[in-house]
C-alpha cells in the first residue's frame, strides 16, 4: 500500500499526451518529481512548462522508448538528478492496423519498437535502480505500471500487429509481477488495459520515421485507420478518468487497471474457447456488428 506521494519521483514515458501527460497532472498536484518523456518536442515542452508551474521538479527529456542507447542515457540522467525512481510509468505507445500479412518490416519494427521494447527497456533499466534503493532503505516503496491495452488481452481483426505487441506487454508485466514477488515486497507492479479512450494513438503517425504516405496504404490499413479513429473518439471516458484509475491502482496494490470493465465478457468468452478447445470467436461477440461491418468492407 502506498499511500504517500509527496517528494517521491515518477518516470513518464509518453508524457506529452494522453494517459501519459494525465498522470503527470495528478503527479504534479500531489507534489512528486516528474521525470517527462516523449518523442515530441512541442508536446514536451508544453508538459514541462504546465509541471513546472505547478512547483514541482521537473527533468524533460526527449528520447525514443524503442533506442536502448538513448533510453540507458534516460535512465542515468534520472538517477544523478533524483536518484532511483519511486515510480515508473512506461506508458508509450503507437498504433498500426490492416491485415497481418500486410504489414511491412517497417510497420513491425516502429510498432513493436515503441509499445514493446519501449517497455522492455523501462523494465530493464528502472527496476534493478529500484531494488537497490529498496535494499538500502526498508522504508523505499516503488511500483510499475505498464500500459497495454484490451487488445493485448483479444484478438480483434485487422489490428494484429498493435494485438502482438500489447500481448506481450501482459504476458511481460505478469511475469514482473510475479518476478518482483520473488525477491521483493517494496516494489509492486500494474498492467493497464484501456479500450477506446480518446487520446493521441491515433495520430501517432505524425512521430513516425519515414511514415508512408496514404497512397502507400492498403485498402486495410485505411479501413482499419478509420475505425480505429472513429472507435477512440467516441469514447466516453477520459484518459484523466483512466489516470485516476492508475493510481487509486498504485495506493491499493491492485495488478489489473481496466478502463471499461464491462469489455471483459469479451476477455472471458476468449478465455472459456481456450479451456473448451474450441475454434476463436468473434472478439467483439457482444458487439457483432462491428465484425459484421468490417468483412463487408474488407469483401465489398
Amino acid at each position: 500500500m502506498i499511500q504517500d506521494f509527496k517528494g517521491k519521483t515518477a518516470v513518464l514515458t509518453g508524457a506529452g499526451s494522453g494517459f501519459g501527460l494525465e498522470c503527470a497532472r495528478i503527479g504534479a498536484a500531489r507534489g512528486m518529481n516528474l521525470v517527462l518523456v516523449d518523442v515530441q518536442q512541442d508536446a514536451l515542452d508544453k508538459a514541462q512548462a504546465e509541471m513546472e508551474a505547478a512547483g514541482v521538479q521537473v527533468l524533460a527529456r526527449k528520447v525514443d522508448v524503442a533506442d536502448a542507447g538513448q533510453m540507458a542515457q534516460l535512465a542515468a540522467d534520472v538517477k544523478a538528478r533524483f536518484g532511483a525512481p519511486h515510480f515508473v510509468f512506461n506508458n508509450a505507445g503507437v498504433g498500426a492496423g490492416g491485415l497481418v500479412w500486410e504489414n511491412t518490416v517497417a510497420d513491425w519494427e516502429w510498432v513493436l519498437g515503441v509499445d514493446l521494447w519501449g517497455v522492455i527497456h523501462g523494465v530493464r533499466l528502472f527496476t534493478p535502480m529500484m531494488l537497490e534503493a529498496a535494499a538500502a532503505d526498508p522504508n523505499y516503496r516503488g511500483h510499475i505500471t505498464n500500459t497495454a491495452s484490451m487488445a493485448g488481452l483479444l484478438t480483434p481483426p485487422n489490428m494484429g500487429i498493435y494485438n502482438a505487441a500489447k500481448a506481450a506487454v501482459v504476458s511481460l508485466t505478469e511475469t514482473l509481477y510475479q518476478d518482483l514477488n520473488l525477491v521483493t515486497d517494496q516494489i509492486g507492479a500494474s498492467l493497464l488495459c484501456p479500450y477506446f479512450v480518446p487520446t493521441g494513438i491515433t495520430s501517432s503517425e505524425r512521430n513516425r520515421p519515414n511514415a508512408p504516405k496514404e497512397s502507400e496504404l492498403t485498402k486495410s490499413q485505411l479501413i482499419g485507420q478509420a475505425m480505429s479513429n472513429k472507435a477512440v473518439s467516441s469514447g466516453k471516458i477520459t484518459a484523466q478518468e483512466v489516470a485516476n484509475k492508475v493510481f487509486d491502482a498504485i495506493t491499493a496494490n491492485q495488478f489489473y487497471v481496466f478502463s471499461h470493465p464491462k469489455a471483459l465478457g469479451n476477455v472471458r468468452a476468449r478465455m472459456e474457447n481456450i479451456v473448451s478447445i474450441v475454434n476463436p470467436s468473434d472478439p467483439f461477440h457482444e458487439r457483432p456488428e462491428i465484425g459484421q461491418k468490417l468483412r463487408a468492407q474488407l469483401r465489398g
